[in-house]
């Protein structure tokens, strides 16, 4: 059966006694693991224990097509259920699966592991179309999501959290949940003894002091504001920023401005484009974002992303002094900026 992304946590928590396999697959492998090990602990609360818990992987379960049978049927030497898990699967092992669920031995739950399959893959398809198994999707949480989960985090840890400091960290955060569980473990270490996350301990834990700063330098070149332009690059070389490093956010910085300004010129709402982004745009930078998309054209935005990268190709193969001709080319990008569309 097909379980929606929005039913997932809810079916996690209480799965049905006739299911038998299932499916977790998804872009954000953090979620992956964090949601098969909660469905695998509805069965076997220690998932350390060998004599509840068997882990196998798709080059186990290809050298052996009876292993999965086997483990499955497999009878506890201290009695209850036990828990099979496959990790790493794929669509190799598509017709093992489809065979197994036809008649599936033993009364062990199967819990399977998965990157991100396409719809209509075989492996995805084979837990979709079966009524006694079930294939739960994993996506990057939405801000919505991302906020809940971290003020449950900290909850857990007797923390609460400040409105600002919240979105800050949920600007900072969204790509993959493993990386996000491990943010907070560090956020509630940094502020034990405190009742509640500042702002302050946010930006202490989680900021990059190195790449906001160069934000800094893009976001003026993408205004074209010439003045701070220069106050940022002054700041990057007196840091002894590698100009390549600069390069190389600029150029990721102009692509987003470039997928936003597509989006806007096909009808999207520029904020439903920025909420796709990912890594998000943070909410301190989002108003200049918003009047950069504006400022640019698409053709000079290619034109600015083809300079920068001539740029960091001139900077990694001649001898000429990087720091010099990373400057001339954003102050360039600076002028194209404040040309009129």
């Amino acid at each position: 059966m097909i379980v929606k992304s929005t039913e997932a946590e809810r079916y996690i928590a209480h799965p049905p006694a006739a299911l038998r396999v299932a499916l977790v697959y998804g872009p954000d492998q953090g979620l992956v693991r964090e949601r098969a090990e909660r469905m695998a602990r509805t069965v076997v609360p220690d998932l350390a224990d060998a004599f509840q818990v068997c882990e196998l992987d798709e080059a186990a379960l290809s050298a052996d097509n009876a292993r999965l049978a086997d483990e499955a049927a497999a009878i506890s030497m201290l009695g209850g259920r036990r828990v099979v898990r496959v990790r790493g699967a794929g669509n190799g092992l598509a017709k093992l699966f489809e065979g197994f669920l036809d008649d599936p031995k033993g009364d062990a739950l199967v819990v399977v592991e998965a990157g991100d399959l396409a719809k209509g893959s075989a492996l995805r398809k084979v837990f979709e179309d079966a009524a006694n198994a079930a294939a739960i999707p994993c996506y990057a949480d939405s801000p919505r999501d991302l906020a809940d989960v971290v003020k449950s985090g900290l909850k857990e840890r007797n923390l609460a959290i400040a409105p600002d400091a919240l979105e800050d960290a949920v600007s900072r955060l969204g790509s993959d949940r493993g990386v996000t569980r491990q943010e907070l473990e560090k956020l509630a270490l940094y502020a034990h003894g405190q009742s509640r996350v500042s702002l302050e301990d946010v930006r202490a834990v989680m900021g990059d002091e190195s790449d906001a700063r160069i934000e800094e330098a893009c976001d003026a070149a993408g205004e074209g504001n010439l003045q701070k332009l220069d106050l940022a690059l002054s700041r990057l070389w007196a840091d002894d920023m590698s100009p390549i490093a600069v390069l190389r956010l600029a150029m990721a910085h102009f692509q987003k401005l470039a997928l936003a300004k597509d989006a806007v010129e096909k009808g999207e709402p520029l904020d439903g484009a920025l909420r796709r982004m990912r890594p998000p745009i943070h909410f301190l930078r989002a108003a200049s974002f918003k009047a950069q998309v504006s400022r640019w054209n698409g053709g000079r935005l290619l034109d600015a992303l083809d300079l920068l990268l001539d740029t960091e190709v001139l900077c990694k193969t001649t001898g000429v002094p990087a720091a010099a001709v990373c400057g001339r080319a954003l102050f360039n990008v600076a002028a194209m900026s404040r040309m009129r569309n």
